[in-house]
């Protein structure tokens, strides 16, 4: 049987993508293998950040398996 990661919970991942958003942090704790393109673009330049964050807040942005944030 697979070990699933635990989801994160969305005001924490608000949280850590307004602060940190640039360096790419809340994609990786929420299971993504991109994250590291937004840590050599600095977020693309912040654009990605401010995607990123509507997207966390409306709730399009799911863990990396498709679960919800909780």
């Amino acid at each position: 049987m697979a070990e699933q990661k635990p989801v994160q919970q969305k005001t924490m991942m608000i949280l850590i993508c307004v602060f940190a958003g640039s360096l790419g942090i809340h994609r990786l704790m929420m299971g993504h293998s991109n994250w590291w393109l937004m840590l050599i673009t600095l977020g693309g330049c912040g654009i990605w950040t401010i995607i990123d964050l509507i997207m966390i807040v409306t709730g399009s942005l799911k863990m990396a398996d498709g679960r919800e944030l909780s």
